[in-house]
């Protein structure tokens, strides 16, 4: 199974070939519309724990830079997949369709600061970091805005 953290172009872009190699894909009902162009197979919920193998992945709904973006959270590791919500040096990009800084700040400190500080931080771009790197610099980010 392929489980897409959100519908953005550059994240759904193999969605076919992945498909056709006989993958399913799942994605949140919120930003299934954006893959209407590549096709989906089943959908992901909040808090929704899926297994794969011997992992068990924590899905947390984290809207603001789309409105279904979604992290995964696997279970007894301290690995925290984050898509395109949390970088090293702050949010994700909220200027596209579907993006609200606000919102992906508060998902942010509400949804993923929750976690412990070596909680490493798995982004669908770039380097990782850890949640105890990013939490300190929180209100230089709502401050700065996008």
């Amino acid at each position: 199974r392929v489980l897409e953290t959100h519908g953005h172009w550059d994240h759904i872009q193999a969605i076919p070939a992945m498909r056709e190699a006989g993958y399913e894909v799942a994605v949140t009902a919120l930003d299934a519309p954006r893959l209407k162009d590549v096709g989906y197979d089943v959908f992901i919920d909040d808090k929704e724990v899926i297994e794969i193998g011997n992992l068990r992945l924590h899905a947390i709904h984290n809207p603001g830079h789309t409105e279904g973006s979604i992290s995964f959270a696997v279970a007894n590791t301290p690995l925290l997949f984050t898509g395109d919500t949390l970088f090293p040096g702050g949010p994700g990009n909220t200027k596209l369709e579907g993006g609200d800084f606000a919102t992906i700040l508060h998902s942010i400190d509400t949804k993923l600061f929750t976690f412990p500080d070596h909680t490493i931080v798995l982004p669908g771009h770039g380097l990782d970091s850890t949640i105890g790197t990013e939490r300190p610099h929180f209100q230089e980010w709502v401050d700065r805005g996008w």
